[in-house]
């Protein structure tokens, strides 16, 4: 009964057309199914093949071998290409998720597009958090389990560190800016020279 317990769970794995949740897993297999022991005894199966019964957050699907995957690439026009301004959003979202528009920009320190967003979602690699409990209740931004898919990680611990990007030279080595500075705030400096002018 074990064996076809782990065959069922296996066929289910196969045929899903995306990852399935360890709850969803739970919900298809039969009572008293040990869902947990199965797939760790299915990951171990597939250790040492072509494809590897990966899990990520708490999903799980079968991908292809990391070690294979520069055999498998096929060259094809690209049809879509990310903005700059949607690979900074996108950046953000997944170092400093739930994160709002509004920090979002603050962090850019330029407005961010409707589109942006959009297509980002289109990617099906982000998706609408809670409602922070301040003023206005804003909508914070996450990114999903496409997204760690897509980017072959297990979990958002898994992106590249400070010191990581530093050194491959996808991060300014300079300080970050943590706030970006009010832009209605009155500049007193500003007034003086404008005083000293018209004088």
């Amino acid at each position: 009964m074990v064996s076809s317990h782990k065959n069922l769970l296996e066929a289910l794995l196969f045929a899903a057309s995306s990852p399935l949740s360890t709850q969803n897993l739970h919900e298809r297999m039969p009572e008293g199914a040990d869902v947990g022991t199965l797939l760790m005894e299915l990951q171990a199966d597939y250790k040492e093949r072509g494809i590897h019964l990966t899990q990520f957050e708490n999903n799980w699907a079968f991908r292809t071998a990391p070690e294979l995957a520069e055999d498998l690439q096929l060259e094809k026009a690209e049809t879509r290409k990310l903005s700059k301004a949607s690979l900074e959003t996108l950046s953000i979202i997944a170092y400093h998720q739930p994160v709002t528009r509004a920090e979002i920009e603050n962090i850019r320190g330029v407005a961010t597009s409707k589109g942006t967003l959009d297509v980002l979602m289109e990617c099906e690699w982000i998706k609408p958090g809670k409602r922070r409990e301040s003023v206005g209740k804003p909508l914070t931004w996450i990114t999903t389990n496409a997204f760690l898919d897509h980017f072959g990680l297990e979990s958002t611990m898994d992106l590249p560190g400070l010191d990581e990007m530093k050194s491959s030279g996808l991060l300014d080595r300079r300080p970050a800016i943590e706030s970006a500075p009010d832009l209605f705030a009155k500049d007193d400096q500003f007034d003086d020279e404008l005083e000293e002018e018209e004088v």
